[in-house]
């Protein structure tokens, strides 16, 4: 099945600015949300240049404001004609040591990651109930496998509840025309990820948007990526002792 009408959170930069090329490059109609509106409409404007043929629509979207969301994802249908795909990919990635006085960064984190996520899922299934048809992709983490320690904590815990709801969002749809997709992207070249300090095992964008797009094309359940390397990774964190795999983490 072709998912032609897709839409995208946090398609402004990143992960999500990629997925968007790769779409539009086969052709598909595109609804894009972000808290920066103004890199939505240049990626439009770039995106239509380049592919006459498609639809793009933009809306500014702070995903923690529930309302927003379930406004937003509305109108993108209408403009659209029908959503077909939504991918749940708007995130954030700052954090620090818990207990330090940083509590700002933590609870952005958690609120933008998990409970933005959640958001986005009641709003995408609200709209794939109606229509009986559709297929929710989740953008969670590797470290969704293990707590991380440190400024990484609550990123991890955060990723930890997308992967989670993932996994009890396919069991739920396991028998009905609604698919859903969890990734578990590892280490890959972004302006997010560039800050995580050690990069010796990190992907390059190209890499790891190519294999997010494919996953999401076979409308694979779980996904660990790019690459056999990182899915040697998630299964190692997930079922190895801690003492095994403290070198990952």
């Amino acid at each position: 099945m072709t998912r032609q009408k897709i839409l995208i959170t946090g398609a402004s930069s990143g992960l999500g600015e990629e997925m968007a090329r790769r779409f539009a490059a086969q052709g598909r109609d595109l609804a894009l949300c972000a808290r920066r509106l103004g890199r939505l409409e240049s990626l439009k404007d770039e995106l239509q240049a380049a592919h006459p043929g498609i639809a793009v629509a933009v809306r500014e979207l702070d995903v923690t404001d529930h309302d927003a969301v379930v406004r937003v994802f509305g109108e993108l249908r209408g403009e659209l004609g029908g959503l077909d795909r939504v991918v749940v990919n708007a995130g954030l990635g700052k954090g620090a040591r818990i207990g330090t006085g940083r509590a700002d960064a933590n609870l952005a984190t958690a609120r933008t990651n998990f409970v933005g996520a959640l958001s986005q899922c009641e709003a995408a299934l609200a709209i794939f109930r109606e229509q009986n048809s559709g297929h929710l992709v989740l953008v969670s983490s590797i470290s969704a496998d293990r707590g991380l320690p440190g400024p990484k904590a609550a990123y991890s815990a955060s990723k930890a509840g997308v992967s989670a709801l993932g996994e009890a969002l396919t069991a739920e749809f396991s028998k009905s025309p609604i698919v859903v997709t969890t990734l578990l992207p590892g280490f890959i070249a972004t302006d997010m990820s560039g800050k995580a300090g050690d990069t010796t095992m990190m992907s390059t964008l190209d890499a790891g948007v190519d294999a997010m797009v494919s996953a999401i094309e076979k409308e694979t359940n779980r996904a660990p990526l790019p690459g056999i390397r990182w899915r040697g990774i998630d299964l190692a964190l997930r079922f190895l002792p801690h003492a095994w795999t403290s070198r990952f983490v």
